[in-house]
Parts: structure tokens; C-alpha cells; sequence
């Protein structure tokens, strides 16, 4: 298959509820050689979950390193992130987003971001102003 250049829309974003389903997830998007993304409950939390490994080459520019990294920064900072959230490049977590809505946008900012695309990153995290939706 060719790589899927195609950001995922929020509430498209798998559901990760057991091992089964993100082995499942996981093997789609390598299968389909695209970036995974997908979002997980974690206690009363929910995590966010990104990796490139899944798409053969896919390169992470300097330029949407950057951006994600402020991105969970000002997150964490805000409280809305735990400290424990890791940006990246290869595999991003982003640990105690309050609700699933909430850890959909940021799942498809974050994969529309690894795709070249900072604009929804931009919208669910903006650098002045309030933060989330």
C-alpha cells in the first residue's frame, strides 16, 4: 500500500481499550504504511499515542519537532498534560487528557502534525490565549 499522507479526523482517532485492539491499530497503519495514532484510558485519564515507526521512512522535520514539543510544554504547564507526556520524534505520549473528546483533537493535531501539517496543532494548542476547547 502507499503511505497514507491523509491526517486522521478526531473521531476517527482507534479507541484503545486491551492489548488486542492496539496490536490491531498498529498493525493497520503499518499494514497501510501511515503514521499511528491512536487513544487510550488510563486510569480516569486518557493517553494519547503516536508512532512513526509505522510508516517505512517517514522523517519528523526540525520544524513540527519543534512545534510538538511546545505544543505538550504549554500542556503540561496548563495542567491539562502529565509531566510524564513525551513528544517525540519517533513516539509520542501524551499522558492526562481529561476526556475522550478532548484526547481525539489532540490525537488527530499531533498526526496531522507528523504529516507536515501544524494548523490543527496550531487550533488545539495555541501559543497565546486559552488552551483546549
Amino acid at each position: 500500500m502507499t503511505k497514507s499522507l491523509t491526517p486522521c479526523p478526531s473521531h476517527l482517532v482507534p479507541l484503545i481499550t486491551d492489548i488486542t485492539t492496539f496490536n490491531a491499530a498498529y498493525k493497520a497503519a503499518k499494514a497501510a504504511d501511515a503514521v499511528f495514532v491512536a487513544v487510550e484510558r488510563v486510569g480516569r485519564s486518557w493517553t494519547v499515542r503516536a508512532d512513526t515507526l509505522t510508516a517505512l521512512g517517514h522523517q519528523v522535520d526540525d520544524e513540527v519537532q519543534v512545534a510538538l514539543s511546545e505544543a505538550a510544554v504549554r500542556l503540561v504547564a496548563s495542567g491539562e498534560l502529565s509531566s510524564g507526556s513525551s513528544p517525540g520524534p519517533v513516539h509520542i505520549t501524551l499522558r492526562g487528557v481529561a476526556d475522550l473528546e478532548r484526547a481525539r483533537e489532540l490525537a488527530a493535531a499531533v498526526h496531522a502534525a507528523l504529516l507536515g501539517d501544524l494548523v490543527p496543532l496550531r487550533h488545539a494548542v495555541p501559543i497565546g490565549g486559552q488552551i483546549g476547547s
